[in-house]
């Protein structure tokens, strides 16, 4: 099991690479870099990738809707080039609050363009002339669209690789199900094992029944809170302010998609009461209805037997990957988290 981090856009950042070498000796294996509508997490990365020479480099994630096609693999291929070969590409269709709001851009189709972005990225690695006539995207673009000047090219540069992983974040059923079908790699947030086969285990195997073999088994990347000892059960306290955030903020009445998953959690009351809240701008009374429950099995926080069990119950469920965060106080103990871990999971 691959045991990666998640690097902060909220501060710190350089200090947090500078350590990263101490992380990588614990057992580190990748890094992911968050792109909301802070800094870019391009730039993040080409700095990370200058300051590290074995740790993997993740997009966690790049908006599809934010950069064309093209550059979304023109991005990834030139991360590839300057890691020699370590990044992993990993994008997610975002919301409507960032991508109407921020970026201006309508909020259109994220299923289809998921699909069609997917298969651009891997035709302009393998270098083939562009010519792709999709729903949402055509290459060159039509004369009636513009100038009726464009022709059909290929990158330049020779990537290193012809196929660079590619990670989706998802939890609907039908981009999960794209997800297990198309990317080397799925994401989803907020995932608890026991729930995970009832939640999503149908548009799993629909998608894995379609997968391309030469694709290998789909790494799936689950996210969770690290803190290891007997007295460290009130962390679990810090991830219901990010719940209440997630469940009740991000999207309006109808468009939440981590309201839905709570909802399908089994917590359809508590869905409904921590939105009205939040959105009420009740932001503290929102984050108190969190189940504990949830905070529990979606985190790694208390004994060692307890995180032992919980590692179980994630690769019992088909986990690959641990993308982790370190609750420690200070930087040593961030390092011992991470060394605990890598032996925990194996």
């Amino acid at each position: 099991m691959r045991i990666g981090m998640g690097i902060t856009y909220s501060g710190g950042f350089k200090e947090t690479v500078a350590e990263l070498a101490d992380y990588e000796k614990a057992g580190l294996d990748i890094v992911f870099v968050a792109e909301a509508y802070s800094f870019d997490a391009v730039s993040q990365m080409g700095y990370i990738a200058a300051r590290t020479e074995r740790l993997e480099i993740a997009s966690g994630i790049l908006p599809i809707y934010s950069r064309t096609p093209t550059l979304l693999a023109m991005t990834a291929a030139g991360m590839d080039y300057v890691s020699d070969g370590r990044f992993t590409l990993g994008i997610g269709a975002s919301g409507p609050q960032v991508i109407e709001g921020f970026h201006g851009v309508p909020y259109t189709a994220p299923l289809g363009r998921t699909r069609e972005v997917i298969e651009i990225c891997r035709r302009v690695w393998r270098r083939e002339r562009l010519e792709y006539g999709g729903k949402h995207y055509t290459l060159p673009l039509p004369p009636d669209q513009g100038t009726g000047l464009g022709k059909p090219l290929k990158i330049i540069n020779h990537p290193v690789r012809p196929r660079i992983p590619i990670v989706v974040a998802a939890i609907g059923p039908k981009n999960v199900g794209l997800a297990a079908e198309l990317a080397e790699g799925w994401e989803p947030i907020f995932y608890v094992p026991e729930k995970a086969a009832g939640v999503w285990g149908a548009p799993l195997a629909a998608g894995k029944a379609k997968r391309d073999p030469g694709l290998g088994e789909l790494d799936v990347i689950a996210q969770a809170s690290l803190a290891i000892g007997d007295d460290v059960a009130g962390l679990l306290e810090f991830g219901r302010p990010v719940a209440a955030l997630y469940i009740g903020g991000m999207g309006a009445k109808g468009r939440n998609f981590y309201n839905d998953l709570a909802r399908r959690y089994g917590y359809e009351k508590e869905a409904e009461q921590i939105q009205d809240l939040y959105l009420e701008g009740k932001k503290e009374e929102a984050a108190a209805l969190v189940p504990a429950e949830l905070l529990e099995r979606m985190s790694l926080i208390g004994s060692e037997g307890f995180v032992r069990d919980r590692v179980r119950a994630m690769k019992d469920s088909g986990v690959t990957t641990l993308n982790v965060t370190p609750l420690g106080r200070t930087h040593e103990e961030r390092v011992r988290l991470i060394e605990q871990i890598k032996e925990i999971a194996g």
